[in-house]
Parts: structure tokens; sequence; C-alpha cells
């Protein structure tokens, strides 16, 4: 039987190049600000793929045995070793590529707050832009990648798991 941990490494960088080239083709074509639903649903598909593929492969490798706990093992490395990738680009994207990231955001955030409410005080403009400011550091952003893809990752192998799972006869 052969180990998890090759496994994770490798899908995980496959995972975290992937992405970070997608993500580098949106900085380039200025849509990296955007919160357009395609985009997302794109980011879901690749991340879903190379965890399903991790799983299948491991699976495929071990004489066609997987159990539950192994793919859900497989998918949270995965997606661990592709948050480290994603954390690295982040910050170098904010810190390098571009020092002015967060401001434009925040710009860009203000501006959407104000066209969706427009009945909205400034006191109350104020209280959101403030909370708004307290989640915009690299910690937090961190944070939330990792928070984020681990579970993504675990609902992900989850399924697959459940899917593809092959006890071993005793």
């Amino acid at each position: 039987m052969k180990t998890n941990t090759s496994y994770m490494v490798k899908f995980g960088g496959i995972l975290g190049g992937v992405s970070v080239i997608f993500a580098l083709m949106l900085f380039t074509l200025d849509m990296h600000y955007g919160q357009e639903p395609l985009v997302n649903y794109v980011n879901y598909a690749i991340s879903i793929g190379v965890i399903v593929l991790g799983i299948y492969t491991f699976r495929k490798d071990n004489e066609g045995f997987l159990s539950l706990s192994q793919a859900i093992k497989l998918g949270l490395g995965i997606s661990l070793i592709s948050a480290i990738i994603a954390l690295v680009y982040t910050g170098l994207l904010m810190n390098v590529i571009e020092p002015t990231y967060m401001e434009t955001v925040s710009e860009l955030t203000k501006s959407k707050i104000i066209d969706e409410n427009p009945e909205m005080t400034q006191e109350q403009l104020n209280a959101a832009l403030d909370m708004m400011e307290k989640f915009q550091g690299f910690g937090v952003i961190a944070g939330f990648i990792l928070i984020f893809s681990l579970f993504f990752g675990f609902l992900t192998s989850l399924v697959a798991g459940l899917i593809l799972k092959k006890a071993r006869p005793e």
C-alpha cells in the first residue's frame, strides 16, 4: 500500500500551480478585482477536478482499494498544499506585484456598498467600512484562505471518498 504524502504533495502542487496560473491570467486581464460568479465556478471546478483526480489516482495505484478516511486525508492534504501555494501568491500580489491591491479593493467595495444601499446613512457606511478594514490584513486573509480551502477540500474528498471507496477483502 502506498502512502498518502506523495499524492498530497504531487496533486496539491498541481492544484496550487494551476490556481496561480489562473490567478495570473485574471491579473493580466485586469479581472482579479471582480467577483464574477463564472470565475468562482471555474476555480471550484479546478479544485474539485484535481482533488478527485488525486483520490482516483491513489485508488488506482493501490490495487483499486480506498477507504473513506484515506480519501479525506488525501483531499485535506491536497487542499492544504494548494492553500500554502495560494498564500505565497497572495502575499506576493499584495506586497510585490501590486502593493496598492488592498486600497483598490477597499474603494471598489465602498462603491459597491454605496450603490447597493443608497439609503445608508454616513454613520452606517463608516461602520461598514471600519468592519471591512478589520478583515484586510494578510493574517486574516490567510486564515480565510486556509479555512475555506480545508473546508472545501473536506467536502470534495468526502463525496469523492463515498463514491470511490472500496474496502480490501479480509
